[in-house]
């Protein structure tokens, strides 16, 4: 089957719509603010993004929402990742969306589009590789609930979310638990533009969410479009730091002349540039493949997320590198993106697990 890679007249009205919204009302200045601010975002924001009808875009429309898929959603993800948006919208729009989705947890639903609670998605810990993989939290019966007791480390704005979808090894194998306030402790990261909280489970209620049973091949599914949404978002990034890298490239001049026109800086651009389009490209059709749950889904999302995580990092340092020494320095914004970026390739995999998932996988469908 033939793949368009050119959105559709909707989603580039989309995408004009977000990035108009997100200039006006989370410029660069506002992102600074609220690295120190511990919430990481602010109500008047929050409340404006959900009058748009963002944090409802994966939501069926039987539920308040506008029942889009993982194309759409990337269109918007990557003006997030251009804009190093603050707030918790991939943990709860994205993340805590996709997993209430995917479990049927259909309730939850309609305050999350509206705005009106924020989840998260408690997921990774310790162990290296797969996000799914060396899972120790464990959930055990406790009267007609259920009580959870582990570590998970890297919550996404934890510290804030109304609930948390955490994942624990169950009995017959993984499964999702609603843990009401969680109440995370936050905790500092890389990326100091977006907020991370450690939850420590002690005996802690929950109630079970989706089928009986081991929930592995749904939360792999959870898991792996998520990973798309984080991906696209970092092709964002990178693409405002190559442009950010150009613009200085044009206006700075040394020896007489703007730097843009010394063959080294115009190979460094041509490369970041390079780099950037094949990972834009990969993520559409990633998307695109589980929109339309293509057999090759797995093999492109593995491929994706391996490529972007090492090419993100080349264009955020080339960005550093082209702004010199200012590049270095925290009143340039060059590092943030670098900052982003890096988190996010550990984040859900890094990219050398996912090369060897995918040599896995093409190895298994030969």
């Amino acid at each position: 089957m033939a793949v368009d890679f050119a959105l559709s007249a909707e989603q580039e009205a989309l995408r004009d719509t977000v990035a108009a919204a997100l200039g006006a009302e989370a410029p660069i200045s506002y992102v600074r603010r609220m690295i120190d601010v511990e919430r990481g975002f602010t109500d008047e924001l929050w409340a404006k993004v959900a009058d748009l009808g963002w944090l409802g875009l994966l939501v069926p429309e039987a539920h308040g929402g506008l029942g889009l898929g993982l194309v759409d959603l990337a269109v918007v993800q990557e003006e997030m990742g251009k804009a190093l948006f603050p707030g918790p919208y991939l943990s709860s729009a994205v993340m805590a969306t996709s997993a209430a989705l995917a479990l049927g947890a259909t309730d939850l639903l309609p305050a999350l589009a509206a705005g009106e609670r924020r989840g998260t998605l408690a997921l990774e810990e310790l162990s290296q590789g797969d996000p799914l993989g060396g899972l120790t939290t464990t959930a055990v019966r406790s009267g007609d609930g259920w009580v959870l007791d582990g570590l998970k480390p890297v919550v996404l704005d934890g510290h804030t979310a109304d609930w948390a979808i955490v994942v624990a090894q169950a009995e017959g194998g993984l499964g999702a638990f609603l843990v009401e306030q969680p109440a995370a402790e936050l905790v500092p990261t890389l990326d100091v533009t977006r907020k991370v909280a450690r939850l420590e489970l002690r005996q802690t209620p929950a109630r079970r969410l989706g089928p009986e049973g081991d929930q592995s091949g749904i939360l792999r599914r959870v898991v792996d479009d998520v990973t798309v949404a984080l991906a696209a978002e970092t092709v964002g990034a990178c693409d405002q730091a190559f442009r950010e890298a150009v613009d200085y490239a044009q206006h700075r001049v040394q020896f007489d002349r703007p730097i843009a026109r010394f063959q080294v800086i115009r190979h460094k651009a041509v490369d970041m540039l390079h780099e950037l389009e094949l990972a834009r490209v990969g993520i559409l059709y990633t998307a695109w493949a589980s929109d339309v749950d293509d057999p090759q889904r797995e093999m492109a999302v593995a491929m994706s997320k391996g490529f972007v995580g090492e090419a993100s990092v080349f264009i955020t340092e080339q960005d550093i590198q082209i702004h010199g020494g200012m590049g270095f320095t925290w009143d340039v914004d060059a590092h943030l993106f670098y900052r982003r970026v890096k988190q996010n390739d550990l984040l859900l995999g890094h990219q050398a697990w996912h090369r060897q998932r995918l040599a896995d996988l093409v190895l298994a469908s030969g």
